[in-house]
């Protein structure tokens, strides 16, 4: 590699008989020594340490691409060539050395805290900056992609949500934290979709459906009055009060539950998704105060394959990301 400038960070290494102490260079997650420091950590002759390198290198175990760097050192004219933790590791265990156990466990601690420490710097840096340039970036990239036709119909799908909610990339870590928070504005449930009134719409899909060759017989039908089941947890109340008091709530639910659930013997996906509209546009939430449809065919498409690629455990940020998507100041 090119001699480079930058030796990152040092930090001091001590072997636990106190009787050697390297400066050792942290750079691109890993740590570094130069042949001369191998020597006075293994303990061994300069011709020995060369021999193992090279065997190292030679016989395929390594590779010297990404392997060693040549560094400037104080003092020094010419370029030092360095050699990473991966090499060193492979050093200590040619010439069986107990300091190389050491160095290793040491090592692995050091850049730990290094990356740890490292990581909470960049997230400060990242939530002082905002999230505007990420996501002029990501709608810079939606629409080069789509100018050029370089995604189908469920892509778009999936880049209308990160495009028009960019702002959710902070749900997976404010997930991570436990500090996901709900959107403020939720709308009050005028009209439920009884079982009754869904069965008849689901029938009508059906038929639909079946004419353009686009379902089967099985589709749509109930196993176990499952729907029914399904249908009523959303209503269900708790000590007088509602567990889904909102419509976003309602709806994010209905649809995560059909989805995942699978009250049908076929067509779980498409039927969660039709009455997901179906109980918006009956609520007057499916279109924004523009009169723009907030979630589209292709979104909602989308929506269903990540809910039901979805883990269990991730039923609580399914749910927020499907309110956030209806939040209209999303």
């Amino acid at each position: 590699m090119n001699p480079t400038e930058n030796q990152g960070q040092v930090v001091i290494y001590q072997t636990s008989d106190g009787m050697t102490s390297l400066e050792v260079h942290l750079e691109r997650d890993t740590v570094w020594l130069n042949q001369a420091q191998m020597v006075e950590l293994f303990q061994r002759n300069q011709s020995v340490i060369s021999r193992h390198v090279r065997n190292v290198f030679k016989e395929g175990e390594l590779e010297e691409k990404g392997n060693m760097q040549k560094m400037h050192i104080p003092n020094s004219d010419k370029p030092v060539t360095y050699f990473n933790l991966d090499v060193v590791i492979s050093i200590g265990y040619r010439v069986k050395s107990p300091r190389g156990t050491q160095f290793r466990i040491w090592a692995t601690r050091t850049l730990k805290d290094h990356l740890i420490h490292g990581y909470t710097l960049n997230e400060r840096r990242l939530r002082e900056k905002g999230l505007n340039e990420a996501r002029e970036s990501i709608k810079l990239l939606a629409q080069t992609l789509e100018r050029h036709s370089l995604i189908d119909e469920q892509g778009k799908g999936v880049l209308n949500i990160i495009t028009r909610y960019a702002r959710s990339w902070t749900i997976l870590q404010r997930f991570d934290e436990n500090l996901l928070e709900l959107p403020a504005k939720r709308h009050i449930v005028k009209r439920v979709i009884a079982y009754e009134t869904a069965k008849p719409n689901i029938e009508l899909l059906k038929d639909r459906l079946i004419q353009k060759g686009e379902a089967s017989s099985l589709f749509g039908q109930e196993q176990n009055l499952r729907l029914k089941g399904i249908l009523g947890s959303i209503e269900q109340t708790f000590d007088g009060q509602e567990l889904y008091p909102s419509v976003e709530e309602k709806a994010a639910n209905l649809i995560y539950f059909i989805i995942k659930d699978h009250p049908f013997v076929d067509g779980n996906k498409r039927i969660g998704s039709f009455l997901f509209t179906l109980f918006l546009r009956e609520n007057g939430c499916l279109e924004d105060i523009n009169g723009n449809t907030k979630i589209d065919e292709n979104t909602l498409v989308a929506l269903a394959l990540l809910i039901a690629e979805s883990e269990p455990s991730q039923k609580d940020l399914m749910i927020k990301l499907i309110m956030n998507l209806l939040d209209e100041q999303g």
